[in-house]
């Protein structure tokens, strides 16, 4: 039973990272027994957990939905998330590996050139490429529990991480501020990376609110 129900917690993770399922959007559970064979008790099993992790909200009428935030909720997770991958790109600084500082260098020269010729016209590929530079960093740090928060947390607010690449020149300024964090993770300089990347994650009020507007 354990394993069918990781299968499904599984399944709505891959779904959340992929963009199918929406902040307040119901999570199928009939989809999820036709798909996987299961039974409605390791389905059940798996919402309960996905609540207890924060990214399920559950509701008598209306099932298990995807967690949306509100104002305040939305602010106070990023506030937390920044810290997290702050401390990640702090450690990437000091245990940087030539692998993984090649693997950086690439991804972010692959922001720039996706933001100096599609700008902000192609935003689920630039996501997809700001992904990979912060699983790269995540990796770098060398800490798999904080690897596993930072998921988590980040799972939380990725359908408005999303959307904030939709406005004109956000994508040619995260490509720039990741070039700035790399440059700094690879030279060793852990305190203004940590830094730098608590910035990176500053979204102003304004900006959640047209987050949350344009998400619904």
């Amino acid at each position: 039973m354990a394993g069918q129900t990781d299968t499904v917690i599984d399944a709505i993770l891959t779904a959340i990272d992929d963009g199918e399922i929406g902040p307040g959007e119901v999570i199928d559970e009939q989809a999820l027994i036709a798909r996987h064979g299961v039974s409605r008790t390791p389905v059940r099993e798996a919402l309960i957990r996905l609540e207890t992790a924060g990214l399920v909200q559950r509701h008598a009428r209306r099932g298990a939905v995807l967690f949306k935030p509100t104002l305040e909720e939305f602010l106070g997770i990023i506030e937390v998330h920044a810290r997290l991958e702050a401390q990640a790109a702090g450690l990437a600084a000091r245990r940087l590996t030539p692998g993984l500082a090649k693997e950086l260098e690439d991804v972010v020269s692959a922001c720039e050139a996706h933001a100096k010729e599609y700008g902000s016209s192609r935003p689920e590929d630039y996501y997809r490429l700001n992904l990979g530079f912060h699983e790269v960093l995540a990796r770098a740090s060398g800490n798999p529990f904080l690897i596993d928060l930072i998921k988590m947390n980040a799972r939380k607010l990725m359908g408005y991480y999303r959307a904030r690449y939709r406005y004109p020149g956000s994508v040619e300024a995260s490509a720039k501020e990741h070039r700035e964090i790399a440059e700094l993770v690879t030279a060793h300089r852990r305190e203004e990376a940590e830094a730098a990347m608590e910035r990176h994650f500053n979204y102003d009020r304004g900006t959640v609110m047209d987050l949350l507007a344009a998400v619904g």
